[in-house]
């Protein structure tokens, strides 16, 4: 094509054309002229982009907003950003530009009607030095008419300079002015079935293997998590289908003229199989074609309308293992290093060090500020090396384990269900972990502005009242003062262990050497940082709850703690206060010196087996004369099945109120062990004998009048389960810190329907 056109329809493109519609362009034009069966479409050039940028005198403008900014300071860079778009937004398309791209937009409409049309952002990616920066852009879906699309070109060429773009760009030392951007004009498909496929299989990178992946309407729902495809593996060269995986699907995004919904999939095809054996191969064979094509392993989005299948777009894939950690060069485009460790993202953002591996706490001291800590997994007494961490690696657990809760709780990106961390990962090798999508890099950080303007956004704080309460979960002293300006009724869930790691102790050592008024003064002196902060709002502390093999960790532990198979069904939580009473008895101390100041202290009692256990434990309290204050609440864990059958019972015994744990609750219910990575994905809060569970302790206390409180995950990570906790009744719900203004906004929404009459309970 000649450089100097404003428009090219994609059978005039090629690879050969990145530098005048970009990568995007370049391989839709590629597949188009190779015959694949790729929707019709035009590509707005980059030669159109400078002559919008002259005719305007924009480049100066735009220098003189860029120049001398730090990009390391969020707020200087987004003002930046919108500065530079504001001025493409509000500036004329000239003539000679937009009636080229109306007289094309009329030709791939046809004669009689407006096309509905994708117009997405295509950068000229060649000579950079990476392969993300084309993801950069955006995408509009659903444009039709001339005036729409003509807003919709310009929108893509104002994002050339959205905060991570040139943020990017400052990071790799690109100058703006070597960065230009195409625009792609390519007609909607309205997908009955889409999804994706992959040439090679992503997960074991077996070559012989073709992976399809295909939903019911649009192919968003698998690029959000939010349903599960059906996933076909089809052998190559003889195109044998070797295994079906057919999910039922309930819900389902369509397009409706120029609108986007969410809408049930029918009933009668919810559990059927999304695409026909025939239909599978022939994805396959295109599949094999693209890659044979491109002479690389092909990462393949497609869709398919009425009885055609479409290709929408292909690029290689980044995940194959390689001898050589260079990237891989192909066909002038720059394919990004693969992953050298995959797990579970459990705690998002970016951090990179140098790598510790841990084989028990006792080597906590190897951890250094800004390392990253590598570990089979952790308990609480790792939690002062992980506080030095610039991010957390797991050989096990799943996004409820403990390095995932106190990594969310810290902030520091973390990785759980590894499986091989501890024996691939070695002392001082420099790595980049990626919390968000679970993968571990080889080399130096890479800094993004996406999670800081996200962050930015989604914790704005909501000022809504709520008559549901909404606590905190707590374990850091130095977190206490930050996290009670927050808009929050309280701390739900203050966890001892954290605390009692960092004396640095086993209680019973310490009673041993006489030292235990040195154990109760710093237990003291920590709740009392929670207590002081967040007065006159509650703090509920939680006794205790180490497991024999996490006693065993602290220093003196293992003259003292028996060697047990099964810790977690083992000599723990209230059997522990009536066994060792003088234990116990330490933290009653600290809880009585601690309310002779502060009266918002209440008490939590974990794992209790029987009403017998919790009626012994009452007494113990009772002894200390902790009763007699009516401001004092006693409360009790919700976690074994028994508490729920039983919560009667456990009632009668007498207690202020019940909070729930959502993550033992969990795992005895329906038997699976969170911390496996084996079974880590079969763990989940939301099976219905969990929301039994959880309704019936609800309606049990209501009626009671016993409070009724949660402090698992579940509540900090979905938004549907909140929402059903508010329709049962629950009194108050205990999350994150980050969770905090989402919970909010989501109870508010919730008391809103109920008060409406939405919901019957």
């Amino acid at each position: 094509m000649s450089a100097q056109q404003l428009t090219s329809f994609f059978k005039d493109i090629d690879k050969n054309d990145l530098a005048s519609v970009g990568g995007k362009g370049a391989n839709l034009g590629e597949m188009t002229k190779a015959g694949f069966p790729v929707p019709n479409g035009f590509a707005v050039t980059v030669e159109s982009y400078n002559i919008f940028l002259q005719k305007n005198d924009i480049s100066n403008k735009i220098n003189e907003v860029l120049k001398g900014i730090d990009v390391d300071k969020p707020e200087e860079l987004e003002l930046a950003s919108k500065n530079v778009q504001k001025i493409i937004t509000n500036s004329k398309i000239p003539d000679e530009v937009s009636n080229e791209i109306v007289s094309s937009y009329k030709k791939l409409s046809g004669r009689f009607k407006k096309a509905l049309v994708a117009v997405r952002s295509s950068a000229t990616a060649e000579d950079l030095p990476g392969a993300s920066f084309a993801g950069q852009q955006a995408t509009y879906l659903n444009i039709k008419g001339d005036a729409n699309l003509l807003l919709a070109v310009r929108d893509c060429w104002a994002s050339l300079f959205t905060a991570r773009a040139i943020f990017y760009r400052k990071q790799n030392n690109i100058s703006n002015e070597r960065v230009k951007i195409s625009v792609i004009v390519q007609k909607m498909i309205q997908s009955e079935v889409s999804g994706v496929m992959f040439t090679i299989d992503p997960v074991t990178n077996d070559k012989d293997r073709i992976i399809i992946e295909a939903v019911w309407g649009l192919g968003e729902m698998i690029v959000q998590g939010s349903v599960i495809p059906d996933t076909y593996v089809v052998q190559k060269d003889t195109f044998s289908i070797l295994s079906k995986e057919i999910s039922d699907q309930c819900v389902q995004l369509i397009k409706k003229g120029d609108k986007t919904y969410e809408t049930d999939v029918p009933l009668k095809i919810r559990d059927k199989q999304k695409l026909s054996d025939d239909e599978i191969i022939k994805l396959a064979k295109i599949g094999f074609n693209l890659q044979k094509h491109y002479y690389f392993p092909q990462d393949i989005e497609w869709a398919k309308q009425d009885k055609n299948l479409f290709v929408v777009q292909t690029r290689p894939v980044t995940t194959i293992n390689t001898k050589d950690k260079k990237s891989v060069i192909n066909d002038g485009l720059k394919v990004a290093e693969m992953p050298i460790l995959n797990g579970a993202g459990a705690s998002p953002g970016i951090g990179s060090g140098s790598v510790k591996v841990l084989g028990s706490p006792k080597e906590i001291s190897k951890v250094s500020e800004g390392d990253v800590l590598v570990a089979k997994m952790t308990s609480p007494d790792y939690v002062p090396a992980m506080k030095k961490a610039s991010a957390i690696i797991t050989d096990e657990g799943g996004q409820t384990s403990h390095a995932a809760i106190v990594s969310r709780e810290l902030g520091i990106p973390c990785v759980v269900g590894t499986k091989t961390a501890t024996k691939t990962l070695k002392d001082g090798q420099f790595v980049t972990v990626n919390g968000t999508d679970g993968n571990v890099y080889s080399g130096s950080k890479i800094k993004t502005i996406d999670n800081q303007v996200k962050d930015s956004e989604e914790n704005k704080p909501f000022l809504g009242k709520t008559a549901t309460k909404i606590y905190v979960n707590l374990a850091e002293k130095e977190k206490a003062k930050e996290t009670s300006k927050e808009n929050v009724d309280g701390v739900g869930l203050l966890r001892a262990e954290f605390m009692i790691a960092n004396i640095g102790i086993h209680p019973k050592e310490a009673i041993k050497q006489k030292k235990q008024d040195v154990f109760i003064h710093k237990l003291t002196d920590g709740i009392s940082e929670f207590c002081k902060n967040f007065s006159p709002r509650p703090v509920v502390y939680r006794a205790t709850d180490f497991k024999t093999n996490e006693y065993r960790s602290l220093p003196g532990g293992e003259k003292w703690e028996p060697q047990e198979s099964n810790p977690m069904l083992g000599f723990r939580g209230a059997y522990r206060y009536i066994s060792n009473p003088d234990v116990f008895n330490l933290e009653l101390q600290a809880i009585k010196k601690v309310r002779e100041k502060y009266n918002n202290l209440w008490l939590m009692i974990p794992f209790v087996r029987s009403p017998e256990e919790l009626a012994k434990v009452r007494k113990l309290v009772a002894a200390e004369s902790l009763f007699e204050k009516p401001s004092f609440k006693f409360w009790m864990m919700v976690e074994i099945p028994v508490n729920v059958i039983l919560i009667d019972k456990f009632i009668e015994i007498g207690i202020d109120g019940v909070s729930i744990g959502s993550n033992d609750l969990t795992m005895l219910v329906t038997g699976t062990d969170r911390d496996n990575a084996d079974v880590a994905q079969a763990f989940d809060e939301r099976s219905p004998a969990v929301l039994w569970s959880l309704r019936r302790v609800i309606k049990h206390c209501n009626k009671n009048n016993v409070t009724s409180s949660i402090c698992g995950q579940a509540p900090s990570e979905y938004d549907d389960l909140v929402r059903k906790l508010v329709k049962y009744g629950i009194t108050s719900i205990s999350v994150n810190p980050d969770s905090i203004n989402r919970a909010r906004k989501l109870v508010y929404e919730a008391e809103k329907e109920v008060a409406q009459g939405k919901y019957k309970s």
